[in-house]
């Protein structure tokens, strides 16, 4: 039986530009850049991980006790305990696009290139708003007030942001919290204001080293100890109702959800399982599909005794 040859110029096939693991590289590569959630969480399990339904085992850190001693005292040994924390990675988003044969060949455009860091983005906003939410979900609340749905802490100006960053820092402070890798997320309107009352607080085209934030950072500065994160993630509704505060994207500013806490509060393990060109074979155009799959999980936050992740909600009407 005869077989056809290939028509040059079309590179696009699966044996050509389109190396699937090639292309997954680069998709992770932009993708750990742009994740505010890569930032803020440990990530040490990343390559433990493979498939849907793998799972690593988080050895606890056990507590030590200590006692006071004199001498002709019986020193009593104390028995350590290797409590485990079970990740799953239970969760997954795929991307799939069609690329035409005739559009590649005679188009100016990069498709790869294009593809990848669009791509990259896509899988950046649904992981994030993933991972954001159950940090949310899990997060320990203080007795200090830090803000709930309908009853929400005013940030209206630089000073009650401060203020409110100040509150936060001494919320870990006592809780041993480690000075560093501390992180604070919020969104855009969070910074607006605080820009306005001292553009030097958070603005890193007034400080220096822009080119080189990545992940959602906004300065390469910490203030009040944190690393300061923004993500469109965090706005909701309108404030005031109860009701109306969802989790998640809004047009509307106003009442919006606040995250801070330490990098060891929060485990998370992603990997891009698969990633394959096939021949759409209803046209004459390649379909280059992949799957992320990931978990997460809150390790020090609402009933887990050392607590180093907390949500608040803040109204940023003006």
């Amino acid at each position: 039986m005869a077989t056809m040859a290939r028509a040059g110029g079309y590179n696009n096939l699966a044996k050509g530009n389109w190396a699937p693991a090639i292309y997954s590289q680069k998709v992770l590569k932009y993708f750990r850049r742009a994740s505010v959630a890569e930032a803020i969480t440990n990530t040490d399990y990343t390559g433990e991980i493979e498939n849907f339904g793998d799972t690593v085992n988080i050895l606890k850190e056990p507590t030590i006790t200590v006692a006071s001693y004199a001498r002709g005292t019986t020193v009593n040994t104390q028995e350590l305990t290797d409590d485990q924390i079970q990740l799953t990675i239970d969760q997954g988003n795929y991307f799939a696009f069609k690329v035409d044969d005739i559009e590649e060949r005679q188009s100016h455009v990069n498709w790869e290139a294009l593809s990848t860091s669009a791509g990259a983005y896509t899988l950046k906003k649904a992981y994030d708003y993933n991972v954001l939410k159950a940090i949310n979900d899990g997060a320990a609340t203080d007795t200090t007030n830090l803000g709930a749905a309908g009853s929400a802490i005013s940030c209206n100006t630089g000073n009650e942001c401060a203020n409110y960053l100040s509150t936060a820092s001494r919320i870990l402070d006592e809780q041993d919290a480690p000075q560093e890798n501390r992180w604070f997320v919020a969104p855009p309107q969070f910074y607006e204001i605080m820009r306005q009352a001292d553009a030097k607080l958070v603005d890193s085209s007034v400080i220096g080293g822009a080119s080189a934030l990545t992940n959602g950072l906004i300065t390469d500065k910490t203030v009040h100890g944190f690393k300061m994160y923004q993500s469109n993630v965090l706005q909701v509704g309108s404030a005031g109702s109860a009701a109306s505060h969802t989790f998640g994207p809004s047009s509307t500013s106003g009442e919006c959800d606040t995250l801070f806490g330490h990098m060891s509060g929060v485990a998370t393990a992603s990997h891009i399982a698969k990633t394959e060109v096939i021949r759409d074979p209803d046209s004459f155009a390649d379909v280059v599909r992949g799957l992320h799959v990931f978990g997460r999980k809150v390790l020090r936050g609402s009933g887990t005794g050392y607590t180093a992740v907390y949500a608040g909600v803040v109204d940023l009407n003006t």
